[in-house]
């Protein structure tokens, strides 16, 4: 399967690295521009421009996605499928619309509570037992769509790096599994 995969933080490489190593077709990484970073401020790339750089992938990482020059980019991949973690830019309908089957998200919650951004430790600081992973097709509102598969983890004592940690080993052996199913 010809994939576009979507992601900038370090929750999102362990499933950039599962879809590569289960021999799906990666055709390009997009993942935010390099931001200042330490004391010098130097730009840096993020987790997962790092890990398609070690992998021999192309890299995108556009400011936005809203110009018609980048959704016909975009479209231009003749992508199957577009895999989305944590990227950090909402998607436009007409990026939604150009791989053949859509786009799937990984969000770190079970949805739809803690819908948007930094559902793990919304969950934590609400005293939640469990949280989870939902993988779901994406629409054009936040964290919406019909939902594919969801897998949940109790929260117990970790703390939000280690259940951010363990919660994207779980969706990326989830996305691979999933894929497998729709293949």
């Amino acid at each position: 399967m010809r994939i576009i995969f979507m992601g900038t933080p370090e929750f999102a490489v362990p499933t950039l690295a599962a879809l590569h190593d289960a021999a799906h077709e990666i055709v390009a990484v997009y993942t935010q521009p390099p931001r200042p970073a330490g004391r010098g401020k130097k730009l840096q790339p993020s987790p997962v421009q790092r890990e398609a750089e070690i992998r021999h992938l192309d890299v995108f990482s556009p400011v936005s996605l809203k110009s018609q020059e980048e959704q016909e980019k975009f479209a231009a991949l003749d992508a199957d499928l577009a895999v989305v973690a944590a990227y950090g830019l909402i998607l436009p309908q007409a990026i939604l619309d150009a791989p053949k089957r859509g786009c799937l998200n990984v969000h770190a919650s079970l949805l739809p509570r803690w819908r948007g951004a930094a559902p793990v430790q919304r969950a934590i600081l609400a005293g939640d037992p469990l949280t989870g992973i939902t993988l779901m097709q994406m629409e054009a509102g936040l964290d919406t769509g019909p939902m594919l598969a969801t897998a949940r983890v109790q929260i117990e004592d970790k703390t939000a790096g280690e259940l951010t940690a363990e919660l994207a080993e779980i969706g990326a052996q989830l996305m691979v599994g999933t894929l497998t199913e729709l293949e």
